[in-house]
C-alpha cells in the first residue's frame, strides 16, 4: 500500500479539502447538522481553531490551527468522517476495495491538506475558502452561502459586508 508523506508542523495552520466519494452527492448539505455535530464532538476531544470554513455539496474546504505541540490532523478527520457517516443510512455504492477493507462508500480516501506558510498564504487560502461557493455557482455573493464561516468573518470586521460581490474585479481567488 501506498505510503503518503505529509508535512507535519505541531501547532500549525493548515488549509484541507475533503471530498464525498461521489462527487454528484449533495450529502453534506443535506445532513449539515450530522456534519456539525460530528465536528464539535470532535472539537470537544481533540480541540483546534476554525479559522475559515465552507462546506458544499460534495466536498468542504476548512483552515485548522491546531493546538501548540499538536500536529494530529488526521486522527482529528478522521473521526469527523467516522461520526458523520456513522449516522447516514447505509445503502451508498460500495466497491470491492471498500467492502474487503469494511469501509464505507461516502468520502474519498484521501484528501488534500497544506501548511500555511505566512500571512499571505493565509489570506489567500481563507478568501479561497469563502470564494469557493461563488467559484462553483451556487450563489451570486459569498454571503449568501449559508454553510460558511464567511459571515463571521464579517461580523469580526475582516471583511467588508460587500467583500466579492461578482463584479469585483480586486478578488483574486484562483486555486490557492
Amino acid at each position: 500500500m501506498r505510503e503518503y508523506r505529509r508535512l507535519r508542523v505541531r501547532g500549525g495552520c493548515y488549509f484541507f479539502t475533503e471530498a464525498l466519494a461521489n462527487r454528484h452527492s449533495s450529502l453534506l448539505v443535506d445532513h449539515i447538522a450530522l456534519l456539525r455535530a460530528s465536528v464539535a464532538r470532535v472539537r470537544l476531544l481533540l480541540p483546534f481553531e476554525i479559522d475559515a470554513w465552507v462546506v458544499l455539496p460534495e466536498h468542504l474546504h476548512a483552515i485548522w490551527t491546531l493546538p501548540e505541540g499538536d500536529d494530529e490532523y488526521q486522527r482529528r478527520w478522521t473521526a469527523i468522517k467516522t461520526l458523520f457517516s456513522r449516522g447516514i443510512s447505509k445503502g451508498e455504492p460500495i466497491s470491492r476495495s471498500r467492502q474487503i477493507r469494511g469501509e464505507r462508500g461516502i468520502w474519498q480516501r484521501r484528501y488534500w491538506e497544506h501548511v500555511i506558510r505566512d500571512e499571505q498564504d493565509y489570506a489567500a487560502h481563507v478568501d479561497y475558502v469563502h470564494f469557493n461557493p461563488v467559484k462553483h455557482g451556487l450563489v451570486g455573493h459569498v454571503a449568501d452561502w449559508p454553510y460558511s464561516t464567511c459571515n463571521r468573518s464579517v461580523a469580526r470586521g475582516l471583511y467588508p459586508p460587500d467583500w466579492a460581490y461578482p463584479d469585483d474585479d480586486a478578488i483574486q481567488c484562483g486555486e490557492p
